[in-house]
């Protein structure tokens, strides 16, 4: 019999001090709680105690050459946990933390190689969730966290998404209700000049680039088009994000005239439903009328709100899993501030599996 998961739940702006607590001593104590973030929930270990550290591969099923994310309580803890830390890089930290910006920086000696998968870097944030901060305070230590999902899987938004995929199989999950963003951090390397998006997340890198003056590289992979060949930094090697259904993603050159989309979409959808799959499609406000009676449509919200779309994009996919979907069809779009998150997630939960509108 597994052993039952303690569901703490608290206020997201007025935490009790008692439940921190209860959460910080089963850190401290080798055991593994999955928190709230202002991205989405991770799942945390005492980042100094090695074998907590190998409980959260082994529960997610995550392979050992994915690296974590060190969270800090403050931005004064970064000597704790890197060493020659560019001068530039205290331009983003004074801007973006408390945020959903990491960083790459050089590893300190006392990091765990399991921790940075045996690399000589480290990423690092500081958290901006109430909840997230006090528990790290409460703790005195960073904590390493992944998001708080089986590898593969769409991250969670909601603490019912962790108790889905980890119930009786970790120590505790803080309930706080819903996250903000929705989807993970931005992460860049800074031991590279210009820096590196390894990821795109919840700050845009238009964002990054106006803070330091200059341009950004940009790889492939940062933009789902292909994986990495090393996994350098979460979320850039394997396929993450996946939704139990087969997906496609439909994308189009011109996101101005959706026609030639919509026709596509509802191509492929139909010929699906003609085989008698049950299909889904996610799809844009502006869209959402035009696939009336083709399977269950999802709205992620209006293409002038990235926001709102890539805060919507995993508690969407988890809802087609939940309803039995057997074939997603998911509209494309522009690669503009968040859009590029959100082509990034799409790109990779379909596993490549890309059309274009033509």
């Amino acid at each position: 019999m597994r052993p039952k998961t303690l569901i703490l739940k608290v206020d997201p702006q007025n935490p009790s001090i008692n439940v921190i607590r209860e959460a910080a001593r089963i850190l401290a104590e080798g055991g593994l709680v999955a928190f709230p973030t202002e991205t989405v929930y991770g799942l945390g270990a005492a980042a100094d105690i090695r074998e907590a550290v190998l409980k959260i591969f082994k529960v997610k099923n995550r392979p050992p050459d994915n690296p974590l994310i060190l969270h800090l309580a403050d931005p004064e803890w970064l000597p704790r946990v890197s060493r020659n830390i560019p001068s530039y890089a205290y331009k983003l930290i004074e801007k973006f933390w408390p945020g959903p910006l990491t960083l790459i920086l050089p590893k300190a000696e006392q990091v765990l190689s399991e921790v940075t998968a045996g690399l000589p870097k480290v990423a690092v944030r500081v958290p901006a969730h109430r909840v997230a901060q006090l528990l790290i305070k409460e703790l005195g230590k960073p904590v390493a966290a992944p998001s708080a999902n089986r590898s593969g899987r769409p991250s969670p938004t909601h603490a019912r998404h962790v108790i889905e995929d980890f119930n009786g199989q970790i120590d505790a999950i803080i309930d706080a209700g819903e996250t903000l963003h929705g989807v993970e951090s931005t992460i860049l390397d800074i031991t590279l000049w210009p820096p590196v998006l390894l990821r795109p997340g919840a700050i845009p890198i238009e964002e990054i680039e106006m803070t330091l003056g200059v341009k950004v590289t940009v790889p492939e992979f940062a933009r789902g088009i292909r994986e990495s060949e090393e996994a350098i930094a979460p979320g850039t090697k394997y396929r993450h994000y996946a939704p139990m259904a087969e997906m496609i993603l439909v994308e189009a050159e011109d996101y101005k005239n959706l026609d030639k989309l919509v026709e596509k979409v509802k191509e492929i959808a139909l010929k699906k439903i003609s085989r008698g799959v049950k299909v889904g499609i996610l799809c844009s406000d502006e869209t959402a009328h035009r696939y009336e009676g083709l399977g269950l449509v999802v709205s992620l919200g209006p293409r002038s709100d990235s926001f709102i779309i890539a805060r919507n994009l995993f508690k969407a996919l988890r809802s087609m899993d939940e309803l039995g979907v057997e074939f997603i069809v998911a509209e494309g779009f522009e690669e503009k501030g968040l859009g590029l998150t959100v082509m990034n997630r799409l790109r990779k939960a379909s596993g490549h599996n890309v059309v274009n509108a033509v």
